[in-house]
């Protein structure tokens, strides 16, 4: 066998592997109900508390940072641009059994693009509050939003 011929064959077997990773991941019982691996649990509940969180998390920031009234405007803007809105919807196990392989994928760049312009949005609104603070309030911010923002829900 050649060289060209070893190297093609290790990496189907690689991209193989990969895929059946994948479809085994994103195949499990949480499958359908944005709630990540394990799927326990009612979606309202999960959504309910996961803004229940946010909304303690921004008053919480709000009072270390100690905002002044001129401050206010931008940081209620800030606030409402940064709600996490409506997650598109996977479909249920069985709507996405019946696709394609090419199919699946598409939908999962869809829903990959719609997260990417939703971030892009957060960007944004980071920026633009984050000019209007004072440098000490912006190590502050700085230091709640360390490691990407998701120190907290590490387990």
């Amino acid at each position: 066998m050649t060289k060209f011929r070893k190297q093609m064959l290790t990496g189907l077997v690689a991209l193989a592997v990969s895929a059946g990773s994948f479809a085994a991941y994103a195949g499990g019982p949480g499958w359908g109900h944005g709630m990540g691996p394990g799927g326990e649990g009612d979606p309202a509940k999960f959504s309910e508390r996961m803004k229940e969180r946010m909304d303690k998390r921004q008053a919480e920031l709000h009072d270390k940072l100690k905002l002044t009234a001129a401050q206010e405007p931008a940081w209620k803007t800030f606030t409402q641009r940064m709600q996490p809105g409506t997650p598109p919807a996977w479909g249920s196990r069985a709507e996405m059994d019946k696709l394609s392989a090419p199919e699946r994928m598409e939908k999962m760049l869809a829903l990959m693009k719609d997260r990417e312009q939703r971030m892009a949005d957060h960007v944004v609104a980071v920026k633009d509050f984050y000019a209007a603070l004072t440098p000490e309030q912006q190590k502050i911010f700085n230091d709640e939003f360390a490691a990407g923002g998701h120190r907290r829900f590490r387990r």
